[in-house]
Formats: structure tokens, C-alpha cells, sequence
């Protein structure tokens, strides 16, 4: 099942159910008004939303309509909580390379993880403002996952229950903020603008084989300015799974039902398949040709980040977003 959540001048929006194509959708109030009502009665309504999701692949839905992405909002245009974790360890290792930072001792036995900004999220086809190109804007291709409610001190094999729903998710940076901030030692805040997520989320059925119940297995494409900046696989070199992050999340706290946890940009060990940020690409330069050639975002760059299933078909739309600069 797709679904999303359509701008309707409200904060949160109006839940669609969106058709497999991504080509139709209908609003659902006599259901869930919008994603986060979904998914805080999820056992209630997931399948109602099911039916209502078969009879528009049908085409026998009434009421559905022509769906235009650049009238949605992220799935959740807000949230209650974000997490994002750090799980692609090359990733972790380059872009702490950039700042001059060492890695963390314990990085390798439990995962990186803070919490960010959720009280407003970038809808996936919005012009992202930033104050100022010179604060080294960048993109993060990532996978996100939201849970229902999740207790504290669940662990890594109660986790897998909790996950409902799969989103692409592009996770600013401001890279010369993170060299300041980061030293401090109390984590991002300037550093991390508002994130901005695929046009529709999925829930697991949805993806078949590509979720093995721990991680998504699949090509994550991301582009700026029509130029391929890489195409990693998101199943491999991920050193901890989604139900690590859970565990680790609810180690102290439970998780309100739409929290949303991503797991870091996606970037494999071999570098073939590209970069997931443009800070991967200028580290590599670097160290292959003494000087770094990508530029970090500027002013009216376009970021563009998808994935397609077996067909060749977009699974969650893409995210395709305008810079602009102050």
C-alpha cells in the first residue's frame, strides 16, 4: 500500500491512499483524516486502508482522482520525533575525515544516532531555502522507517513488529557548520535544517522481497543538476539494521507512534555505485586527485533522488527539489 499526504493548508494534511502507479489517489476522512491519525490506530485502519488501496489499483475506486506530486507534503509534513542514525560506516568515516574528527571508540558496537528537527518537514517537490550557499549545503540519501508505539527497552527481535511504513528521505546538511557544531560535543542543531521525504511511504508488503524484515535491499539514485551522483545499494555495508536503531532508540525512552528513523546516507564500501552526498564525492576527489571538483548545493540546483523496483517503476516517487540560496 502507498500512501501520502495532500497540502491542504493545514499542518498536516489530508491523507491520500495512492494508487501502485503512483498515478491516482483518494482521500480517505471517513478512515484517517490524516497520516498521523493512521498511524496511531494503525491495527484499525491498515485494512481499511488495504481495500480501499486494492479497489483503486482497480480502478473502482469513486471519488480518486489524477494525483500531481507537487501538491504533496512529505507523508508527514510533521512528526512528533525524528531520529537519524549513521549506519553506513564508510560514510561515517569520510565525512568525519572532512571536519578533521576522529571516530567515535564505540562506533562499531552500538550506532550513531541524534535526534532532529520534526515540527516541519520540506514537501518532496519544495524549493529548500538555506540562509547561505557559503555554509556548504548538502544533500543525504537515505532510507527512513516509521514505527507505531514502541516501549521502552524493546529489543532487536521485538523491534521488526514496530516497523509500519518505508520512506525515501533527504536529509540536509550544512557541512561547514558541522566542523563548529559537532566539537561542542551537544550534537547538531544549526547544522541540520528541515529534511524533506519520498511523495508517498509504503508499507512493507508493498515492497516484497526488497525488505528481508531488517533492511531494504535496493539502488538508491540520487542526482544534482541532472548529473548521477551515485547509485548505492541501501542492503549493502549496512553495518547496523533498522531494529538496531529501535533497540538502541528505546534503550531509555518508549517511541510515540510516527516517529520516524532514518538510517544515514547510503554509500557502499567499493565506491562504484557513486556517492550518496556531495561531501563523499569531494573526499574522494580529494584523495584521488589532490583537489576536490563537486561543489557543495548553490543557489537554483536541483537535487533528485529515487529508486525503482524490477520493473523500472518508481516505488515512492521521487523527491526532485529546487535550491535556493538567500
Amino acid at each position: 500500500m502507498k500512501l501520502a499526504s495532500l497540502r491542504t493548508g493545514d499542518r498536516d494534511g489530508a491523507l491520500l491512499v495512492v494508487s501502485k502507479d503512483l498515478a491516482r489517489g483518494v482521500l480517505v476522512p471517513e478512515i484517517a483524516p490524516t497520516m498521523q491519525k493512521a498511524i496511531e490506530s494503525w491495527n484499525a485502519v491498515e485494512p481499511q486502508l488495504e481495500k480501499i488501496y486494492a479497489q483503486l489499483n482497480a480502478g473502482a475506486m469513486n471519488g480518486s482522482f489524477d494525483l500531481d506530486v507537487t501538491k504533496l507534503e512529505s507523508p508527514f509534513p510533521r512528526s512528533y520525533q525524528f531520529l537519524d542514525g549513521s549506519v553506513y560506516l564508510h560514510h561515517m568515516e569520510k565525512a568525519r575525515k572532512a571536519r578533521g574528527a576522529e571516530m567515535p571508540p564505540n562506533y562499531k558496537t552500538e550506532p550513531l544516532m541524534y535526534q532532529g528537527l520534526s515540527d516541519r518537514y520540506c514537501g518532496p517537490t519544495e524549493v529548500m531555502v538555506f540562509p547561505d550557499a557559503t555554509l556548504e549545503p548538502d544533500y543525504e540519501a537515505e532510507v527512513a522507517i516509521v514505527v507505531d508505539d514502541v516501549p521502552m527497552g524493546v529489543t532487536k527481535a521485538q523491534a521488526a513488529k514496530h516497523i509500519k511504513l518505508v520512506m525515501l528521505l533527504n536529509d540536509y546538511t550544512l557541512r561547514s557548520l558541522t566542523k563548529t557544531e559537532l566539537p561542542k560535543g551537544f550534537g547538531f542543531m544549526q547544522a541540520k535544517p528541515t529534511s524533506s521525504f519520498s511523495p508517498v511511504a509504503v508499507t512493507l508488503n508493498e515492497l516484497g522481497d526488497l525488505w528481508d524484515g531488517e533492511k531494504l535491499h535496493l539502488d538508491l539514485i540520487s542526482d544534482v543538476n541532472g548529473k548521477r551522483m551515485g547509485q548505492p545499494n541501501t542492503g549493502k555495508d549496512m553495518f547496523f539494521t533498522y531494529l538496531d536503531l529501535i533497540a538502541h532508540a528505546c534503550r531509555t525512552r518508549s517511541l510515540s507512534a510516527g516517529t520516524i528513523i532514518g538510517a544515514g546516507s547510503v554509500t557502499n564500501q567499493d565506491e562504484q555505485s557513486g556517492f550518496g552526498c556531495v561531501a563523499e564525492a569531494r573526499i574522494h576527489e580529494q584523495m584521488t586527485h589532490g583537489v576536490a571538483s563537486t561543489p557543495f548545493l548553490q543557489n537554483g540546483d536541483e537535487v533528485y533522488i529515487d529508486s525503482f523496483d524490477a520493473h523500472g517503476k518508481s516505488i515512492f516517487g521521487a523527491i526532485r527539489q529546487k535550491i535556493k540560496t538567500l
